[in-house]
């Protein structure tokens, strides 16, 4: 498993067609075409060329090669025996678009799942979980209702085939009428197993400003009980951590604070509560501590006292619909009076998530079954990146489309990173998620970045977020 850490491996196919995803009407997505690999697969129509293309990219990564082409190719089989245990983990993050680009350049697509789920099959485990920890407010009926995915997962378990569907989450927020109802503690804290990376997380260098720690709509109280000098842990899914085989399937999109979302920020799904991921801290930069926006305003200061207060009460659904509602009044008002400000550390100074993002990485790789961290990996990780229909502009939440048609999997997920970086037009050294993606640090995830790809023709480059404007695009 070493090798994983030493992989600058990938694999790239695009589209010869239109970037675009087959008709729902045509879910489950069987492939378009027969392959050797699977003679009982009935072959579908229209044809499918994403199934295609996922084949493609894992010809192409150099999986189980001596015998691609025949009935015997297996290319995940090549990192999990038979009877192995597997975890196919999707970008899942809501079920709607905040924006109006809709649902394809937001969540993984069924039919790239589809095709992921036959190789994961192909394998022989003895389980397969699909599964993620979406954001509080996303409803997971409504999202499995998107793009044919019950059919893909119907599918499957029709055939006998041990695939089960999980969220993750241990708290969900659900709208009833105008007033936002919080239920907490959905799964027991014994389904997940706390992994502490201590002093060498890499949120230690900043843990001086540990009671600033904060994620937009969660209790901070909660969150400083695991992250302070010297103690800084996650809550990981233990079916996670069981997998001898964890298969990221993420959506490759802009990100409003980390700059990009591809395989390391998708991790963020693999952790129960999110009140254990720091992703900025209260104050402003000017002020010399906080990142949540560049100068200080008053709105803003009033704003995030507001917003923590509200966050304590969430119980209390009328005083928090009050108080929500003065918060987001501030923040839009503070935002009037100056077009740079950002909220939610959302901008190109946001100092900590590219931390929680990678010490999520190293916990995955490095963690036990009992969430202790070791010395050598512990499990084998895949990329498989969607980026049929990326997403620019206001990723994660409100992306628009970015038409690309390329499907790519690579072993580590940094280099999945900077793939899809250059595939965007972004520059990789501004993206500090990616300038630290290969830190010689404890719990190592890459060695080094690898060569910048030419790709031909070139892929359309993706509009930054607002607030990395100037800041993300490689120089002219």
């Amino acid at each position: 498993m070493a090798g994983l850490v030493q992989s600058a491996a990938w694999g790239l196919r695009r589209l010869k067609g239109p970037a675009e995803y087959p008709p729902v009407s045509s879910a489950p997505y069987p492939p378009g075409e027969g392959f050797p690999e699977f003679p009982a697969l009935d072959v579908g129509v229209p044809p499918n060329p994403v199934f295609g293309a996922v084949r493609g990219a894992l010809r192409d990564l150099g999986l189980d090669a001596a015998r691609f082409g025949t009935a015997a190719w297996n290319p995940l089989g090549e990192l999990v025996a038979p009877g192995g245990r597997i975890v196919v983990k999707p970008n899942w993050v809501l079920h709607r678009n905040e924006g109006a680009g809709g649902m394809d350049c937001m969540v993984t697509h069924p039919a790239v799942l589809r095709a992921v789920l036959e190789y994961a099959f192909l394998a022989k485990p003895a389980q397969v979980v699909l599964g993620d920890a979406p954001l509080q407010g996303c409803d997971f009926d409504a999202l499995l209702d998107f793009g044919g995915l019950r059919k893909v997962v119907a599918a499957f378990q029709a055939r006998g085939l041990p695939l089960v569907v999980k969220d993750f989450r241990r708290t969900i927020m659900r709208q009833a009428g105008d007033l936002k109802l919080v239920d907490e503690e959905l799964r027991p804290e014994s389904d997940y197993a706390l992994v502490d990376l201590g002093g060498d997380s890499l949120l230690e260098p900043i843990s001086g400003d540990w009671k600033k720690f904060r994620v937009t709509v969660y209790d901070p109280r909660k969150m400083r009980a695991h992250h302070r000098p010297g103690r800084h842990r996650y809550l990981i899914a233990k079916e996670v951590l069981a997998a001898d085989l964890v298969v990221n399937v993420p959506k490759l999109k802009a990100h409003k604070k980390a700059g990009i979302t591809c395989c390391l920020k998708n991790l963020i799904g693999i952790n129960g509560n999110k009140e254990y991921l720091p992703h900025h801290r209260r104050g402003g930069a000017d002020a010399g501590a906080g990142d949540n926006y560049a100068h200080r305003h008053w709105q803003m200061t009033v704003a995030e006292h507001l917003l923590d207060g509200a966050n304590r009460i969430r119980g209390f659904p009328r005083v928090y619909r009050f108080c929500e509602r003065m918060v987001w009044w501030l923040m839009a008002k503070a935002a009037r009076q100056d077009p740079s400000v950002q909220i939610e550390g959302s901008w190109h100074g946001n100092d900590t998530i590219w931390r929680t993002c990678l010490d999520l990485n190293r916990a995955l790789l490095y963690a036990d079954a009992n969430g202790q961290m070791r010395d050598v990996p512990q499990r084998e990780e895949i990329s498989i990146v969607d980026a049929v229909v990326a997403g620019q502009g206001e990723g994660p939440l409100a992306p628009d489309p970015l038409l690309t048609g390329a499907v790519f999997a690579v072993r580590n997920p940094a280099v999945g990173d900077f793939l899809g970086a250059h595939l965007l037009g972004f520059d990789t050294a501004k993206i500090p998620l990616l300038c630290h993606a290969c830190s010689d640090v404890r719990w190592r995830i890459c060695l080094s970045e690898p060569d910048r790809p030419a790709f031909d023709p070139p892929f359309p480059s993706a509009r930054a977020p607002s607030g990395w404007v100037g800041h993300l695009e490689l120089p002219q």
